[in-house]
C-alpha cells in the first residue's frame, strides 16, 4: 500500500496536503477540524502586529473560482498563543503565517510564533490587495534582506511564499535560498476583478482582491515548476488543487507538498480525504511506494523554448467520428485544414496542417492524434 507520509521543511507530516493560510485556519478550533479530516498541516490565517478590522463583505464566488479582500487575521499577535497552543494539543504540524511591513518586523513576529509553539513559519511576502503589493515581494535584495532576518531570528524552518504579482519568480527563490530559507511556498493569490453587475456598474466587491480557485492552477504549476527549477529548496504548491490529480500535477513538477484553501471552503472538509484516497489508489495502481518515486517526474520533460525542435507532425484521424452534428474541431482549426466530406466524413488535409495540436484538445471524442509527417 502507498505510503503518503513526507518529510517537509525537516518536519514529518503523514501526508503532503496542508490545509492552507486562510479564514478556514483563522483560530485553533478550526485548525482543528483540518487535521481531523486528515491534512499533513495546517497553516494559520496571516498573523500580524496590527490588527486591521476586515471589510464586510468580503468573499465572492464566481464559477470555480473565488475573489476575497480579507487581509490577514483579526486576532491580535498575543491572542494567537492561545490559538496556537489549542492546535499543538492534538498530535498536528501547525506552520505559521506571517507578514511585517520590514524585515525586523518580520523577525520580530516570527519570534513570537515560535516561543508559541509554531513548527515553521511561512513568509507572506505581499497580499494583491491593501498594503504591501510591492513592499516586500518583488525585488531580490528586499526578499534576502527580509528572510535572512527571520533566519537569524528563530531556530524552526522558514518558508517564502511567493507571489504571482512579480515579474522574475525565479530570482525571488534564488535570494530566498541564499539568505537561508528552508523552503518555497507558491503562489499566494492573483490580483483580480471578479467581475461587475452589469446591471449597477459595480464590482462584485469595492475594490481589487485577490483570486484563488482551479482557474488559478496553470499559473500556480509554472511558478512551482520555476521555483524547482531554480533552487533547491523544498516546495509546497498552492493555486486551484481540488483532486488528487491536481495534486500529482503540482508534486510531478518538484513540490513536496500541496495547499488546499479554496476547494475544501466550496466543496467542504470531505475534498481531503478523497484527495488523499485518490492519491493512494493511483499510486498503488502505479506501483509507487512514496511520494519521492513521482515528485519531479515532469520537471525533466520540461523545456526551454530553445530546446524544442520543430517536427514535421501532422494531425489525422486516428478514429472515426462518431458526431456527425459535431463540428468543434472544424471551427477550431486555425489553418482550414480539417473539414467534411459529402458523406460527413471528418477529414485532415494534410497539405494545409501545421500540426498545432488544437484538434486534439478540442474534440471531445479523442479522434486526433499526431503523426510523424513526410
Amino acid at each position: 500500500m502507498a505510503d503518503l507520509r513526507v518529510n517537509f521543511l525537516g518536519l514529518e507530516l503523514s501526508n503532503p496536503v496542508i490545509i492552507g493560510s486562510g479564514p478556514l485556519n483563522r483560530c485553533g478550533l478550526s485548525m482543528k477540524k483540518g487535521i481531523a479530516a486528515g491534512a499533513g498541516a495546517v497553516i494559520t490565517e496571516t498573523i500580524v502586529n496590527e490588527v486591521r478590522k476586515n471589510v464586510r463583505p468580503r468573499l465572492v464566488k464566481k464559477d470555480n473560482g473565488l475573489q476575497n479582500i480579507r487581509l490577514y487575521s483579526d486576532y491580535t499577535l498575543e491572542e494567537w498563543e492561545k490559538e496556537i497552543s489549542l492546535i499543538k494539543k492534538v498530535k498536528s504540524v501547525c506552520i505559521a503565517n506571517i507578514m511585517g511591513h520590514t524585515p525586523s518586523e518580520m523577525a520580530y513576529i516570527a519570534g513570537h510564533a515560535e516561543k508559541f509553539g509554531a513548527d515553521a513559519v511561512e513568509l507572506n511576502s505581499a497580499i494583491p490587495h491593501g498594503e504591501g503589493l510591492e513592499v516586500l515581494s518583488a525585488k531580490p535584495d528586499i526578499v534576502y534582506e527580509l528572510v535572512n532576518r527571520v533566519v537569524k531570528t528563530v531556530d524552526i524552518p522558514v518558508m517564502l511564499k511567493l507571489s504571482p504579482n512579480v515579474s522574475n519568480i525565479a530570482a525571488l527563490a534564488q535570494a530566498a535560498e541564499k539568505a537561508g530559507a528552508s523552503g518555497i511556498s507558491a503562489i499566494n493569490t492573483v490580483r483580480s476583478i471578479l467581475g461587475i453587475d452589469i446591471e449597477t456598474g459595480k464590482p462584485l466587491l469595492p475594490t481589487f482582491g485577490g483570486y484563488s480557485g482551479e482557474p488559478i492552477r496553470p499559473i500556480g504549476l509554472a511558478a512551482v515548476a520555476t521555483a524547482a527549477q531554480a533552487v533547491n529548496l523544498e516546495i509546497s504548491g498552492i493555486g486551484g488543487i481540488s483532486s488528487w490529480e491536481h495534486a500529482v500535477e503540482y508534486i510531478m513538477l518538484g513540490a513536496k507538498t500541496v495547499q488546499l484553501q479554496t476547494s475544501v471552503i466550496l466543496k467542504g472538509y470531505e475534498q481531503i480525504e478523497k484527495i488523499l484516497n485518490g492519491l493512494s489508489a493511483w499510486m498503488d495502481k502505479k506501483g509507487y511506494a512514496s511520494i519521492e518515486d513521482f515528485r519531479g517526474k515532469a520537471l525533466s520533460k520540461l523545456k526551454s523554448f530553445e530546446e524544442i525542435r520543430v517536427e514535421p507532425y501532422t494531425a489525422v484521424l486516428s478514429n472515426p467520428c462518431p458526431r456527425p452534428d459535431c463540428r468543434l474541431c472544424i471551427t477550431g482549426c486555425l489553418y482550414n485544414a480539417i473539414a467534411k466530406s459529402a458523406a460527413l466524413e471528418v477529414c485532415v488535409d494534410q497539405n494545409l496542417c501545421s500540426g498545432c495540436g488544437l484538434c486534439l484538445s478540442v474534440c471531445p471524442e479523442g479522434c486526433f492524434s499526431l503523426d510523424w509527417g513526410e
